[in-house]
């Protein structure tokens, strides 16, 4: 059976009794069908509260750096949920949102797979409770009022050649990457060069998922530096007056959506940046509401450890004061063949040559994992073509940086088959002292704080950041915006800059092209390499095999 096919013929339980096993009473959720729901804004101030003074254990997954042969971190993360209930624990999963770029461009979805999902899997993979499409709107509203601000008069001066902020849309379309608007004449605006981003990479997702309150929420739009003037002063949202209807769109998109595992299991979806060219976490108020009404809470974050936790435990848990007690790195027999140079096609013969050089690629994450104080457990993600021997190589290589490595059967067994992984991490959390730390000193200058990501994270040996970039940074420590955080967009396929650099890169060149401030969100973003933030379709997208029927009954997503 197909993951949708799996998901399809799930029985699901009204979403009341869902909330009702958080002992969250119906009328405190809004429904949107019968099986997903909105917490509502009284009961999400309460967790919030409860979330304090809970002690709840929180777990991040994350994994080593992806390849072609598909690596499973959303699947681990249910099954582990699952596992964890399963041993008689109280566990929450927090999750993303899916993005429809991926979904039909060549990634998929992001509800896990086989009899480690949740559901209702179509309806989160496509539009959900319309987050989405909120956060897009209330992205292009802006757009459409600085235009109409200089096609009015311009009465703030803004100099239309240094406006920073882009339109977006939640689709992978790499014609709108670089476009010329306000053709047609006097009367149909100013023209001038555009750009779009995909809506997850937006600085209004990252606000909405760095946001608790409507408050905050709104503090951190009117924070947003849309241009400058034409004295080159930056020019913020908030000098347009219109921070509150923006809010206005985004005021159920930033309240936590509550669905469930195939096994009835309680998960908050939530949020949905990119971790390769945004922040890569579910949003705060997800995890938050998690903590409130779980012992343990497992999250993830995208992509590899490089990414996704690095962003998490640097930019997330600083924001939001959390203190993670274990990680969870998601591995595969097949992805270390790859990273040891095994064509994809010849994955499913025996290699441990190659499993033992593409170990490199693991052995840096749990080094990395251990530079913030944290405890680690490798999740082997078992496909049916891995061996004993296979399996028992990388146990033992893991043994070589003191972590122990447990076989993860949720793809296929659900719950019962991540039961131990499930006691392994409540006996590393119960066992070892989480001592987290973020890696580097807000108070140090951007230039150091790149620097200390590239080298001690991706272990480049020097950085080389362009002159206008460079520029950049110092004009944005000039504007007060010394001590916020860094979020490194760069390719998900390697721990370097480079695609091509499999394995374990180390002694290069890390080079930085340009960077962009996201003052709402708090934090700077430094793009690496050829990395794009609209991304393109494949030769063959996953469109093609996407379809329904009269029914409504739809095939082809994964």
């Amino acid at each position: 059976m197909t993951d949708i096919e799996i998901a399809q013929s799930n029985k699901m339980i009204p979403i009341t009794e869902v909330a009702a096993k958080l002992n969250i009473p119906e009328d405190k959720i809004e429904q949107y069908g019968s099986y997903k729901a909105k917490i509502s804004m009284d009961e999400l101030r309460c967790l919030q509260d409860k979330a304090k003074k809970n002690s709840g254990k929180l777990i991040l997954v994350t994994a080593l750096t992806p390849t072609a042969a598909g690596e499973g971190k959303s699947t681990v993360s249910i099954g582990l949920n699952d596992g964890l209930c399963k041993i008689g624990k109280k566990s929450v999963v927090a999750l993303r949102e899916p993005s429809l770029g991926p979904c039909f461009g060549i990634k998929g979805g992001a509800c896990g797979g086989g009899f480690a999902q949740i559901v209702p899997m179509e309806d989160i993979n496509l539009h959900f409770t319309g987050d989405l499409h909120a956060i897009s709107i209330a992205n292009n509203l802006i757009s459409a009022l600085i235009d109409n601000h200089i096609q009015q008069g311009n009465e703030l001066n803004i100099d239309p050649r240094t406006i920073t902020w882009k339109r977006c849309v939640d689709l992978i379309d790499r014609s709108l990457r670089n476009i010329i608007i306000g053709l047609g004449g006097r009367m149909q605006g100013v023209p001038r060069e555009d750009h779009f981003t995909i809506a997850v990479a937006s600085e209004i997702m990252a606000i909405i998922c760095l946001s608790r309150t409507i408050k905050e929420l709104k503090e951190k739009i009117d924070n947003i530096v849309i241009a400058q003037n034409y004295n080159k002063e930056p020019v913020k949202f908030k000098a347009l007056n219109c921070t509150g209807a923006v809010a206005v769109l985004l005021k159920d998109a930033i309240r936590p959506n509550l669905v469930q595992t195939l096994e009835k299991n309680p998960a908050f979806v939530h949020g949905g940046p990119f971790a390769n060219i945004a922040h890569g976490c579910n949003s705060i108020n997800a995890t938050l509401c998690a903590l409130a009404t779980g012992e343990y809470v497992v999250t993830e974050a995208g992509f590899a450890a490089d990414l996704g936790a690095e962003k998490f435990l640097d930019i997330k848990c600083r924001l939001a004061e959390l203190k993670p007690n274990a990680v969870v790195i998601v591995a595969t027999i097949r992805a270390l063949k790859m990273h040891g140079g095994v064509d994809k096609k010849n994955l499913s013969e025996e290699n441990s040559d190659a499993i033992k050089a593409g170990f490199e690629n693991l052995r840096t994450h749990i080094q990395n994992i251990k530079k913030f104080g944290l405890p680690c457990v490798v999740a082997i993600n078992k496909f049916i073509t891995d061996t004993n021997n296979e399996i028992n190589l990388v146990k033992d290589l893991c043994k070589e940086e003191n972590t122990q490595a447990v076989l993860s059967e949720g793809w296929e067994k659900g719950g019962e088959g991540t039961k131990d992984l499930a006691k392994a991490v409540v006996n590393i959390i119960e066992t070892e002292k989480s001592e987290y730390h973020p890696l580097y000193n807000l108070d140090l200058p951007f230039e150091e704080k790149i620097r200390t990501i590239a080298t001690q994270i991706y272990r480049a040996s020097v950085i080389e950041i362009e002159k206008s970039a460079l520029k950049k940074l110092h004009d944005f420590e000039q504007q007060g915006y010394k001590n916020l955080p860094v979020c490194i967009a760069k390719t998900q396929n390697s721990i370097s800059h480079d695609p091509k650099l499999t394995g374990s890169p180390k002694g290069y060149t890390f080079p930085i092209k340009d960077v962009q401030l996201y003052a709402g969100a708090g934090f700077v973003v430094a793009l690496a390499g050829d990395i794009m933030t609209m991304p393109g379709l494949p030769k063959i997208p996953a469109a093609v095999n996407i379809d329904v029927d009269d029914d409504g009954k739809v095939s082809g997503l994964f």
